[in-house]
């Protein structure tokens, strides 16, 4: 089932506030908690301005959260994250905000931002980042208002295209505001062009008391004074006629739903919009609106106030043709006053649109694209769900210490620093960072010292290991870090930014040990490419595996893979596919699909594993059709495992350099207890994710302590 939906429009003014009205009735119909999120809004809160859509649902639906809830920035603070560079925070803060959101809901509602004055293809992009992000399946909402049939297929067509590239399908793309005279025609050419065939679509008819601002909200926009007619201002304005003439030609130009707009001071011309109102030969006009700041005299205010129910008179101080001019400006919107509007807009969205079909696939339809971003937040969420102890024995190393203060303040896991105390306050100190809930351990004067000594002397005293020798070993800090995890002080460890692969994990095979199951110690890389994330093992560890390790390799990449979410289907990669190559390498790997599949039965059943299988074969469906046409991993393969060191790790990095993929690990698999190797050229963020990809470990694997 899935728990979003990111709406959006191809356009400005495509009318989704009226679309999104409709779906939350849809789905609060079905889903027990659902809420509401914009990612950008564009106000200015500083001058009081508040997101009408946001309000409006908020009221409509009684929602419980705030309005600070239910939006990450303003377009204006995402304008100047963009310009200073800075979009991965931007995306960063929106997912934060989402995620908030989604801890208190069943499903959450997104809609997408639309910026009066950018480019629509500039919207669209940033849309389709933000709901890819989020993980949201997406609804297109075409605008088609003041279009030909012609421009609407155009459009629909292009943004398909579009989404297609990005490996984005539509849930549904909704048409709206079409001229009704347009419909069929329109849904002949839909069907011409095997678009409604391909897609769910559905055309909405233009609404004019939609489309058309009421009285009250040209009263709320151009800040105008409400002189009479309070309770009538939801009237809809169909147009405005400037009442500048005398009255003989006047009334021969008033409309229905016409707001007429005149001087303060012509007495005449509001006496008479005032008996045509009352008139059933003439048209009902919205209303008045009197300029210059002038209001009428004091014996028509009596005429004006003997009328039971009148029609609503606004004044502006603006003069006539400046006050005109806003009026043709403002762009109609459904406020939350405006029941006469909601109730319009709801039964608009059902008439047009099949409630049950539309509701089943979008409850229905999950999205299964992950993007970098969106990995690294579930990542972070999943690891403060179980909170664990992870020592970082590089606590001098500054890298070390700014990813420690973002792991703290964020809440992920408790920290134990390890190093010489006083070189690291101080270089916390000029830093400027806050780790005052970090743990500081210098191992030379620990109490723990003589009892890790001790244990390592009894652990490893069959192997020559004196007590000196032991004394001197524990001194080493990715000893004594290993020693916490085997003592129960701390869950995992990550190291590696300032030491060798061999000095991080040499500990770990001494002591720690691997788990029954397996025989070896092997690596996983999640490679997270633009919209999905893939695992390669073993691209870190065993040079050159025999048969009975790949097959090891292959089951614990499985299980790392579904540890992170990642449905696994096992490629067993090697120069030929099936049974069409012959030679030493293609036989090992042959032989280890064979005991993969054997001991899968017991430790993974229904695991599906092919091999062997070449790289292209593996994700590319054209490419499966062809080569393994029968099989259930080709062309959908997410674990990939290499038949040796050199192909993994050279394919690794060609795949991160030219895809531009973010790698993430390598993640150590197969020990009792979680300890993780980092690159000497990792960045900050990259000991984030290894630290909380550690966390995950533990807190997976304690369950398993006997």
């Amino acid at each position: 089932m899935s728990k979003n939906l990111y709406v959006a429009g191809t356009e400005p003014r495509s009318g989704k506030s009226a679309i999104i009205l409709g779906l939350m009735e849809l789905l609060t119909r079905n889903v027990k908690k659902v809420l509401f999120f914009r990612p950008l809004v564009d106000v200015d809160h500083a001058a009081g301005e508040r997101d009408n859509t946001i309000n409006l649902i908020k009221s409509q639906f009684h929602l419980c959260t705030s309005y600070e809830e239910m939006y990450a920035f303003t377009v204006t603070e995402a304008s100047q994250l963009i310009a200073m560079g800075k979009n991965a925070e931007l995306h960063e803060g929106i997912l934060n905000k989402y995620n908030a959101l989604m801890e208190k809901a069943d499903f959450v509602l997104c809609e997408g931002v639309e910026i009066e004055g950018t480019a629509s293809s500039f919207d669209f992009d940033i849309n389709m980042d933000i709901g890819s992000n989020l993980g949201c399946p997406v609804m297109l909402v075409a605008g088609a208002k003041m279009k030909t049939v012609d421009d609407v297929i155009r459009t629909v067509k292009v943004y398909h295209e579009s989404m297609d590239d990005r490996g984005v399908k539509p849930v549904a793309t909704i048409i709206n505001r079409v001229d009704p005279s347009s419909l069929e025609a329109l849904k002949r050419r839909l069907q011409a062009e095997q678009i409604s065939t391909n897609h769910l679509v559905y055309i909405i008819p233009n609404n004019e008391n939609l489309g058309n601002p009421s009285v009250g909200e040209v009263a709320r926009l151009l800040n105008a004074e409400i002189l009479y007619g309070e309770k009538n201002l939801t009237r809809h304005v169909r147009s405005f006629t400037i009442a500048a003439m005398q009255l003989r030609n006047l009334l021969a130009r008033i409309e229905y739903g016409s707001l007429v707009i005149t001087p303060g001071d012509r007495s005449d011309v509001v006496l008479a919009c005032l008996a045509a109102a009352q008139s059933r030969t003439m048209p009902n006009i919205a209303g008045m609106m009197l300029t210059g700041g002038l209001v009428p005299e004091e014996p028509v205010q009596k005429v004006i106030e003997g009328f039971a129910d009148t029609i609503p008179i606004i004044a502006v101080h603006e003069n006539t043709f400046q006050a005109a001019i806003r009026v043709d400006n403002i762009h109609a919107s459904i406020t939350p006053d405006n029941t006469r509007k909601i109730t319009q807009a709801l039964a608009v969205f059902e008439k047009h649109i099949n409630m049950d079909e539309l509701s089943d696939k979008i409850i229905k339809t999950k999205t299964t694209i992950v993007t970098p971003k969106m990995f690294e937040s579930r990542l972070l969420q999943r690891a403060k769900v179980d909170k664990q102890r992870i020592v970082l024995p590089e606590g001098e190393a500054e890298r070390i210490l700014k990813a420690a203060e973002i792991l703290l303040r964020r809440e992920i896991v408790d920290i134990t620093l390890l190093g010489r105390v006083d070189k690291i306050k101080e270089r916390i100190r000029s830093l400027g960072l806050h780790l005052d809930k970090a743990t500081i351990i210098d191992p030379k004067t620990s109490p723990l010292f003589n009892d890790y000594v001790e244990t390592y002397y009894d652990l490893r005293k069959d192997k020559g290991i004196t007590r000196d020798v032991a004394r001197d070993i524990m001194v080493d800090l990715n000893f004594f870090g290993t020693m916490m995890i085997y003592k129960g002080h701390v869950d995992g460890m990550v190291s590696g930014a300032v030491h060798t692969t061999a000095d991080t994990i040499r500990p770990a095979f001494q002591f720690i040990k691997t788990v029954p199951e397996c025989s070896i110690v092997s690596s996983v890389m999640l490679m997270c490419l633009n919209d999905r994330v893939l695992a390669y093992g073993d691209c870190a560890v065993n040079p050159d595996p025999t048969a009975e390790q790949l097959a090891e390799i292959a089951l614990s990449s499985a299980k790392t893979a579904a540890l992170f979410g990642i449905d696994p289907l096992v490629a067993m990669l090697s120069y030929s596919s099936g049974k069409s190559g012959k030679g030493q390498q293609v036989e090992k790997v042959r032989r280890a699909t064979e005991i993969a599949r054997q001991k899968a039965v017991k430790e993974y059943p229904g695991l599906p594993i092919e091999g062997p299988i070449q790289y292209d074969a593996a994700v590319d469906m054209e490419v499966a059709k062809t080569k393994m046409p029968d099989s259930k991993v080709a062309g959908r393969a997410t674990v990939f495992i290499f038949p040796d060191l050199n192909t993994g790790n050279n394919t690794y990095k060609a795949v991160q350099r030219s895809a531009g993929a973010v790698v993430v690990g390598p993640i150590l698999q197969g020990l009792r207890k979680p300890v993780n190797d980092l690159s000497r050229g990792c960045l900050v963020p990259d000991i984030v994710n290894t630290v909380a990809i550690t966390a995950v470990q533990a807190a997976a694997q304690k369950p398993l302590k006997k």
